[in-house]
């Protein structure tokens, strides 16, 4: 990677989405790197950037709690004397239906290291992609009827009147950078979702274990927020349904529920590990990329507890494949070609789709 490039990435995550400038103060909370999620070079790029930049700027590691304890107190009100707040920690996702955020406008990042940073996935311009996702927020509410489907034989529908504009589920901190469309809730919604290779958490909790690893494709069918059953192989259904029961117990929740899906809308989203090596970097770090969507299970809230994740979706709104294997057309989102004409970087990241998503050697989502 360029110097240049991760600067560009630095000053996108500081300008274009936190909004800062010369005498404002920055305080980023960062992972330990030997937790092995995020990287120390991310942590040093955007420091360095903010003091080229005249930003204010101070660092701490915060201990991560797999279980997403509340922040000290000590904490939250040095969190509220900065003008933001940059999580390259976990605890960033744990903390965004948190009250204590109120008053602090924390940014949670998804580039993981310092080659996600300088890539198209950090240096797109982050304003262009909210417009993007604005725009397919709004496609959603309008729609009569929505269908997905995947090569493996995914395949549910129903009607996008059930869609809020603002989203199912509005939270307190910014994601950067911006790669999926507000969830669209499940009710109304029937059918069969394929998984393939392993159901896995979705960086809600840390449990053990993350990852329930599966033989053959397991086809989980739903009505609405019910999952209602799973099909294929023995094993398969048996480790499913006692991973689901087990997770349930373990939070006091109703493990048999459907909440809400997206899609990723970025493909400048690269993940070159596979998924098994580290499902929890995977599923934190892989699911912008259009060639991925996910449902939030196993728990009445986004993002549940359980993620079920599709490879290559195909999704019709009204008739029209917006995503076809995969492949994201902004071109048939109301004003996406607009915002590809507006950002000339944008359009580059679509016109260089990233394909690495975490595959196996098969090319699929197994381990």
């Amino acid at each position: 990677m360029q110097d240049a490039d991760l600067r560009a990435g630095a000053e996108n995550l500081l300008v274009a989405c936190a909004g800062l400038a010369g005498g404002n103060q920055l305080l980023i909370l960062r992972e330990d790197s030997a937790n092995g999620y995020y990287d120390a070079a991310i942590a040093e790029a955007v420091q360095d950037t903010a003091q080229a930049l005249g930003i204010g700027v101070a660092s701490e590691v915060l201990p991560f709690d797999p279980m997403g304890a509340t922040l000290p107190a000590g904490l939250v009100a040095r969190m509220k004397a900065v003008d933001r707040v940059l999580f390259l920690s976990r605890s960033g996702d744990q903390i965004r239906f948190s009250a204590d955020m109120q008053g602090i406008r924390p940014i949670m990042s998804y580039a993981l290291d310092a080659g996600m940073l300088a890539s198209g996935f950090g240096r797109a311009n982050y304003q262009g992609f909210v417009a993007l996702k604005d725009a397919v927020n709004r496609l959603m509410a309008a729609a009569d009827h929505i269908r997905l489907t995947c090569p493996l034989g995914t395949d549910f529908s129903g009607p996008g009147v059930a869609y809020p504009e603002t989203g199912a589920a509005d939270v307190s901190v910014t994601r950067f950078p911006m790669s999926v469309f507000a969830p669209v809730p499940a009710q109304g919604f029937s059918g069969v979702v394929m998984q393939d290779g392993f159901l896995v958490g979705t960086g809600s909790k840390f449990y053990e274990p993350y990852g329930c690893e599966l033989r053959q494709p397991l086809a989980v069918h739903f009505q609405g927020s019910v999952l209602q059953r799973f099909e294929g192989h023995e094993m398969d259904v048996h480790c499913a349904r006692m991973h689901y029961a087990k997770v349930g117990q373990q939070f006091g929740l109703d493990p048999m529920t459907m909440h809400s899906w997206h899609a990723g809308i970025h493909p400048g989203c690269a993940y070159g590990m596979a998924a098994a090596e580290n499902y929890e970097r995977w599923s934190g770090g892989a699911f912008g990329n259009p060639r991925l969507m996910h449902f939030h299970t196993c728990g009445h809230y986004a993002p549940g507890e359980i993620s079920l994740n599709v490879l290559d979706p195909t999704i019709e709104v009204d008739g029209a494949a917006v995503w076809k294997g995969g492949v994201f057309d902004p071109h048939l989102v109301p004003g996406g070609a607009e915002i590809l004409a507006q950002y000339p970087c944008i359009r580059a990241v679509f016109e260089q789709p990233a394909q690495e998503v975490g595959q196996g050697p098969a090319g699929r989502l197994a381990s």
